[in-house]
């Protein structure tokens, strides 16, 4: 569960950090990312353990509050599970056709853009 939510926390990063202050996306860097302790951000910072806590906590609320309201993430993931059952499906019924390889891997490719 605490890995899950890692993950997704980390992938709202990615989808909204230009959106955070520099402080925020800081503290959620060093914290998910890097895996940095609580302590240790705060060492870092020069403030209290509680400090950082709380900015990460509002800091987390904030990136749910964005993806809420812009679903980028949730569509990103939408996305790639269809490319997937297409790539499967073309690999099972049309395994020599290129063109169809050639525009899945286009899709990939717009996906890293």
């Amino acid at each position: 569960m605490e890995i899950e939510k890692n993950e997704r926390i980390n992938s709202l990063f990615e989808f909204y950090q230009a959106l955070l202050t520099q402080k925020q996306t800081d503290y959620i860097q060093l914290y998910y990312a890097d895996d940095y302790s609580l302590g240790e951000i705060a060492e870092e910072f020069n403030v209290s353990r509680q400090a950082v806590y709380d900015n990460i906590k509002r800091t987390v609320a904030i990136l749910q509050d964005y993806e809420n309201k812009l679903h980028l993430y949730a569509e990103f993931v939408a996305r790639n599970q269809v490319a997937d059952e297409i790539q499967t499906y073309i690999n099972n019924q049309y395994p020599n056709d290129q063109t169809l390889k050639s525009l899945i891997k286009r899709l990939e490719n717009l996906e890293e853009e």
